[in-house]
């Protein structure tokens, strides 16, 4: 099995002794109807049947399984103990806690974070009767900053796997480019992108319809829409959003073009500078970026770029970090607005 989980669950060791906390539970079930968005980091692309606690500690990583997926639990090598129930999880967690004795239990509930809220409410009062009379109801917390830093930390195994689906991507933006011409549709450019995915053997970052999102004018609905029938013509702007998943990693890349129209030798002035502005946005950004910056700082530097232009201010964010999922947690480059929450 890949060394993936394991890195990532010696990882989540080292982040808990950094953020001062005891143990880090992962508690799911029937994880093929709807998984902890975690657990392909900490137990990869297993699914888990039966009540399943999963907890990661400072010095050790212990899983509390049903028997049939024991064997399972073991062979992710990243896991120190396994322990393996029939009847029910409730004594097997009750003394896995005991024996390790956590001040401080992370559990996977968030207000702001997606990738870090993975505990359903039901699971949530589920656990809460598991730990009744005991001590540990009164310990939980959100696992909210741990979930987040290791989505955002990556390790040199997935930034490798990152790096390869980019490459991807630009290759068949380039084979696109080479090949889009006036007069061809937006589902026209979309299905040859598609098929060069088929012959390269990799899949869509997000969703097969709007992967690749092709914009052709000023006509098409820019966003997340799928591409439709819309043809594009000469002294239009194109833009595209496309991305591929490759190897279990996301790539997520937009390109706009212009396509000269009849006698123009360059494009207009108006595109020339909203385009130079874009470019200004994202180089004061990549400039910018260090350690401790704060994702809104960084957002402000671009909107400011902006609207400094003579443009509006767009009602989005900056950037976003990318890794199993094109929009992948941790953090955004984002303005303090309510929707983006602490990210």
């Amino acid at each position: 099995m890949s060394n993936l989980v394991q890195e990532k669950v010696k990882q989540a060791s080292a982040i808990l002794e950094e953020l001062g906390i005891d143990a880090w539970l992962t508690f799911a079930r029937e994880t093929s109807a709807g998984g902890d968005p975690v657990l392909p980091l900490i137990y990869g692309n297993n699914s888990l049947t039966w009540q399943s606690a999963l907890i990661i500690t400072r010095r050790k990583a212990i899983a509390v399984v049903g028997r049939f997926e024991a064997h399972t639990a073991q062979s992710t090598g990243a896991y120190d103990e396994v322990i393996p129930y029939d009847q029910s999880i409730r004594p097997a967690l009750r003394e896995a806690l005991t024996a390790l004795d956590p001040q401080k239990i992370a559990i996977n509930t968030s207000t702001s974070d997606v990738m870090a809220d993975g505990l359903t409410h039901g699971m949530y009062q589920v656990l809460l009767d598991m730990l009744q009379d005991t001590p540990f109801a009164g310990r939980l917390i959100s696992a909210e900053k741990v979930i987040r830093t290791l989505r955002g930390r990556k390790t040199p195994s997935e930034l490798a796997r990152i790096r390869t689906a980019i490459r991807t991507t630009e290759q068949i933006y380039r084979e696109a480019f080479d090949t889009i011409q006036p007069g061809m549709s937006e589902l026209e450019i979309a299905a040859f992108m598609h098929g060069r995915m088929t012959e390269l053997g990799v899949d869509v970052a997000w969703s097969y319809e709007i992967c690749p999102a092709v914009n052709a004018g000023p006509n098409s609905p820019v966003g997340h829409a799928a591409p439709g029938p819309i043809v594009l013509e000469r002294g239009h702007i194109l833009h595209m959003d496309f991305g591929v998943k490759q190897d279990s990693y996301c790539a997520d890349i937009q390109r706009v073009a212009y396509y000269l129209a009849p006698g123009e030798s360059q494009p207009p002035a108006e595109v020339q500078r909203g385009f130079a502005a874009e470019v200004d946005a994202i180089h004061a950004v990549v400039a910018a970026l260090k350690p401790g910056l704060s994702g809104h700082e960084a957002d402000a530097i671009a909107r400011q770029t902006i609207t400094r232009a003579g443009y509006p201010e767009f009602m989005y964010a900056t950037g976003h970090q990318m890794g199993r999922l094109a929009h992948d947690g941790g953090g955004v480059l984002a303005p303090a607005w309510e929707r983006y929450g602490d990210a």
